[in-house]
C-alpha cells in the first residue's frame, strides 16, 4: 500500500492505472498512425501513369537469343561437369590392388551418353 496524503492506494489500483495508461496510448497512436499512414499512401498513387511494357518484335528476339546461349551454356557446363566427374574418378582408382597405377586402365561404365567417348 502507498499512502498518499489521506488516502491509501492498493498495488492492484496502481497496476490497473498503469496498464489502463499504457493501452490507451497504444490506441491512441495506432489510430494517429493508422489516419496518417492512409492518408499519404492515396496522395503517392499516381492515378494516370499506369504504364504497361509491350515488347516490340526486336525485344522478343533479343529474349530469345539470350534464352538460347543461356541454354547452350548450361549444357556446355553440365558436360564439362561430367568430364570433370570422370577425371575425378580415375584419379581416385590410380592405385591398383597388383601395385602398379595408371588412369588408362580404369574404365568407365558404359552408358548412352559416354558411348562415343
Amino acid at each position: 500500500m502507498i499512502r498518499i496524503g489521506n488516502t491509501c492506494i492498493s498495488s492492484t489500483t496502481i497496476v490497473l492505472i498503469v496498464a489502463l495508461v499504457l493501452i490507451g496510448g497504444m490506441a491512441i497512436a495506432s489510430i494517429i498512425g493508422l489516419n496518417e499512414s492512409t492518408e499519404s499512401s492515396i496522395d503517392k498513387i499516381p492515378q494516370d501513369s499506369v504504364q504497361v511494357w509491350i515488347p516490340t518484335e526486336d525485344d522478343i528476339k533479343y529474349q530469345d537469343s539470350m534464352w538460347t546461349i543461356i541454354n547452350r551454356t548450361q549444357k556446355d557446363v553440365d558436360i564439362i561437369k561430367e568430364d570433370i566427374d570422370h577425371i575425378i574418378y580415375k584419379l581416385d582408382k590410380i592405385v591398383y590392388e597388383d601395385g602398379t597405377s595408371d588412369s588408362i586402365r580404369v574404365q568407365i561404365e558404359p552408358t548412352k551418353d559416354n558411348q562415343n567417348r
